[in-house]
């Protein structure tokens, strides 16, 4: 299951943010800092990108300036949530031509809605891109 997750830029500043787990605001804060500490300083050429986090484990990837992480229970598959986060990236792209920051800043209701179609409680519920941009179509259509 999936506890939360985060995009962040490499100064660690929050662009999205999707809790599946009961935090206070305290925790929060300090759980953002955290994993950006562990990620922004870990080697990309020659480390994984997994890496354990307190009892969990953080599934991350970095796209141009950007680290997406899914935080997930030890014994959840840690390639299916990388694959998870490459669809994600895949959909925003399709949506965006090639996806940066300031398209997750001014557009982040879009972001949001992919996440929400892509992922249920924690769960990953939709894997193939065509059915969601489907539904992101037919979402848009309604507007």
């Amino acid at each position: 299951m999936i506890r939360f997750i985060f995009v962040q830029n490499r100064q660690g500043k929050t662009r999205l943010e999707k809790w599946y787990g009961s935090y206070s605001d305290q925790e929060k804060q300090k759980l953002k800092a955290e994993v950006h500490r562990t990620v922004a300083s870990r080697d990309q050429k020659h480390q994984s990108n997994f890496v354990e986090f307190h009892n969990h484990r953080i599934v991350y990837r970095r796209y141009a300036g950007l680290f997406f992480c899914f935080c997930i229970d030890t014994n959840d598959n840690e390639l299916a949530y990388l694959e998870a986060i490459h669809l994600f990236v895949e959909v925003l792209d399709s949506y965006h031509g090639n996806v940066c920051e300031l398209d997750l800043v001014f557009n982040f209701y879009l972001v949001y809605a992919v996440l929400d179609e892509m992922i249920l409680a924690g769960e990953i519920q939709e894997t193939s891109r065509s059915v969601i941009l489907g539904r992101l179509d037919q979402l848009n259509n309604l507007e």
